[in-house]
């Protein structure tokens, strides 16, 4: 892989970590708000609970996307380890394949979904219902091409690179 391809695909990681960081930093926010506004104001607001959601799901997929690049994902890695080297290059590439095929599966439905609901009004909140999927869409992406990078250019998983 090209320096220029793997630089600026480590900054799409660096931006994904900062979007799930921005996320989760924002669902705090919103959920103490809400026990807020509940519990001294005695007025809930409606549209706390979808906008939580959509900013877990955010969190959720940006999140799981740097953990593809990093390796760090959930995986069979004892299984890798105790494996002879050609086989346990085999089941890494297996991995990444596996990883692109569902990270591509939740951009394609995720775009489907997305667009199908568009014209919905979400429940409670002033915003599209397919908004709720463009997390998903995003992620998947994100996923798939950190899958295809991990298929490319392998490196050993987390565990094994702290160890040493």
């Amino acid at each position: 892989m090209t320096g220029g391809l793997h630089r600026a695909l480590a900054r799409l990681a660096q931006a994904a970590t900062a979007v799930a960081g921005i996320g989760l930093v924002g669902m705090a926010l919103v959920q103490a708000w809400q026990v807020f506004a509940r519990y001294v104001l005695n007025d809930s607001p409606g549209w706390t609970e979808p906008v939580t959601l959509l900013l877990m799901s955010t969190t959720m997929m940006f999140g799981a996307a740097v953990c593809v690049r990093a390796n760090s994902h959930f995986g069979f890695f004892l299984l890798v380890q105790l494996a002879p080297p050609p086989l346990a290059r085999a089941l890494r590439a297996l991995a990444s394949v596996v990883v692109i095929a569902i990270g591509a599966a939740l951009a394609a439905w995720g775009l489907q979904l997305l667009l199908a609901d568009w014209d919905a009004p979400m429940a409670g909140a002033p915003l599209p219902q397919g908004l709720m999927f463009l997390p998903i869409c995003i992620g998947g992406a994100l996923v798939a091409l950190f899958g295809l990078e991990r298929l490319v250019q392998p490196v050993p998983p987390a565990y094994e690179t702290e160890a040493e």
